[in-house]
């Protein structure tokens, strides 16, 4: 699969992003089998902070981006572990839902191919273009020539916000099936309640890792979706278990 990503030209023609695209798999997918040289201890403490203090963990997009000219991630340990994380859980739903082997390994490879990765291709595709073509603030002298968002760091934001939520959907969620399954409003509101906790901290991660960027501008925008999405919440409070409905979706049961 080929993914866009821009070179490091300069000059005219690298001024913004329609000049300088590169059909290029990111760095950080052709670096996944390199083991001995991933940094697991920092990707441990990016997910920690993802969820205890998200701004901190940007503030090292400047230096790494003084240091080796790119705003994205060039480590994928971090999407190790993530992988590590969604197949844990498989285990764990599959022993809930009374899986086989091979419907356990199906489970994680949909988690890890379809929720993850697929889901960040197509977010990380749209943040994207948005931003590229929406959110850059007008060129002037004092904007450098490679102001612009680059495809990896998009999937980068899809990355840190994909964390807490999946902290939410993936592991809370699973502790609190016995609850959010019963047929009483009080069950509804917190089942209900997980999932907008769930899609709002991905929205906020979303706006934090685009907003951390100097040459964006309007990056509140991309707030907007919390608008809608608490709407459905309240509407949803009237009856409708979207706990109980999503399972079924995904589980088949």
């Amino acid at each position: 699969m080929e993914l866009p990503t821009y070179n490091g030209q300069q000059g005219p023609s690298a001024s913004r992003p329609s000049s300088s695209i590169s059909p290029r798999i990111p760095i950080i997918f052709r670096r996944l089998h390199r083991f001995q040289q991933m940094d697991f201890e920092l990707a441990a403490w990016q997910l920690t902070y993802l969820c205890l203090a998200p701004r901190r963990v940007y503030r090292n997009v400047y230096f790494h981006k003084q240091t080796k000219n790119t705003w994205a991630r060039d480590d994928p340990a971090i999407l190790v572990l993530i992988g590590a994380c969604l197949c844990v859980s498989a285990v764990a739903w599959a022993v809930v839902y009374s899986y086989t082997i091979f419907e356990a390994i199906e489970l994680a490879f949909l988690m890890i191919a379809r929720d993850y990765l697929l889901t960040g291709i197509v977010v990380a595709t749209l943040l994207w273009l948005t931003s590229n073509r929406l959110l850059l603030s007008p060129p002037s002298h004092s904007t450098p020539a490679d102001s612009f968002v680059e495809w990896a760091y998009a999937f980068d934001v899809h990355t840190n916000a994909f964390f807490p939520l999946y902290l939410a959907l993936y592991l809370a969620q699973l502790f609190l099936l016995p609850i959010v399954l019963k047929d009483n409003w009080v069950c509804l509101w917190v089942g209900n309640t997980l999932y907008l906790a769930a899609f709002a901290q991905y929205t906020y991660g979303i706006y934090l890792g685009l907003n951390a960027l100097p040459f964006l501008v309007r990056s509140e925008l991309l707030l907007s979706p919390l608008l809608p999405l608490f709407t459905a919440y309240i509407i949803s409070l009237l009856g409708f278990n979207v706990a109980k409905h999503v399972l079924a979706i995904y589980f088949g049961s």
